[in-house]
Formats: structure tokens, sequence, C-alpha cells
């Protein structure tokens, strides 16, 4: 067994990976405050192919040291978006025909396990690594769906969550 090298890879060329089809999933990040996450959420947002991810609120956004060193070069290839205003952000999603899912911890959850939507395009909200998803941002969400978890933590940073949750958009889509 031996390690495959970049070009063994076969990765897309920055060209090609921005003219290539995406699926249809908008990640959304609501006040996240450490800009190493959001890094790591557009590394993530690249490796699944996602259309896009909208920044709101305190979200740092590129150019930025501590994104650019967990994005490795990702801020370059998937787009992005800024609003500081998450109900003028997720209003505009919802014109445009997404179906919006909070990834979080309520009475009317349901478990990733058993998420299953038919929607044709997703916008995913990602809250504060404190505070989870903003109440502004909890009032227009169609439905909420959350991580089963099996430890005494209650739970994942918000960048290991983006990528298991969009993981699962990637399979929904792909």
């Amino acid at each position: 067994m031996k390690k495959l090298t970049l070009d063994e890879l076969g990765r897309d060329t920055l060209a090609s990976y921005k003219s290539k089809d995406k699926i249809p999933v908008v990640a959304v990040l609501d006040n996240v405050r450490s800009a190493l996450n959001v890094g790591s959420v557009f590394r993530t947002a690249d490796a699944f192919a996602v259309e896009k991810i909208l920044l709101c609120g305190i979200t740092a956004t590129p150019p930025h040291k501590e994104i650019a060193k967990t994005a490795i070069g990702a801020t370059e290839s998937v787009d992005w978006i800024y609003d500081s205003d998450i109900v003028s952000a997720l209003s505009n999603l919802k014109s445009q025909g997404y179906f919006i899912i909070g990834v979080e911890q309520t009475d009317q959850s349901v478990s990733l396990n058993d998420f299953d939507v038919s929607a044709e395009k997703i916008a995913v909200i990602f809250g504060n690594e404190v505070d989870g998803i903003s109440d502004e941002a909890l009032e227009m969400i169609d439905l909420c769906i959350e991580i089963p978890q099996f430890g005494t933590k209650h739970s994942l940073n918000v960048s290991v969550c983006a990528g298991i949750v969009l993981w699962e958009m990637m399979k929904k889509f792909r």
C-alpha cells in the first residue's frame, strides 16, 4: 500500500471545479465565531461540491488569515456571500425555493438518521459554537435535524457537525 500523490488523486483544477455541477445545498453559517471553523466548512463544502456558503452576522469572511489556515484554498473554489442579517438572508433563500433546515437540538428535531426530505434545493443552517442557531433564524426554519450522539457531551464542534451533515446532503443529491 502507498499513499497517492496529488497528481494520482486526479482532482479538478480550480477552473474545472468552478464549472462543474454542484449539489443544490447552501451552507449557512449563523454567527459562527471561530474563523478556523469557517475555514473548515469551506474545505468541506469544496470536498462535497456544495453550491455555496452564506456567511451571516459575526461570521468572519475571506480574506482572513485563520479562514485561510483551515480552508487551504477552498475560499477560491467555493462560492460564498455575506449578509449581516440572518432574517433577510433566509427570506431571500426561501423566495428562491430553498427548503430551510436547521441543525439544532429542539423539541421538534428529527434525527439525521430519519431525515427524508424531497426538496430540490436545501439551505442548511449551522449556528454559533455556544448559543446555536439564533432565535430569529429558528423561527424561519422548515425542519430541524440533529445528529445522534451517545456520549456525555451535548454537541459537536460546528465544523465537525457541518462535515457530517454536508456528507449526508451529498449522498442525497449524488
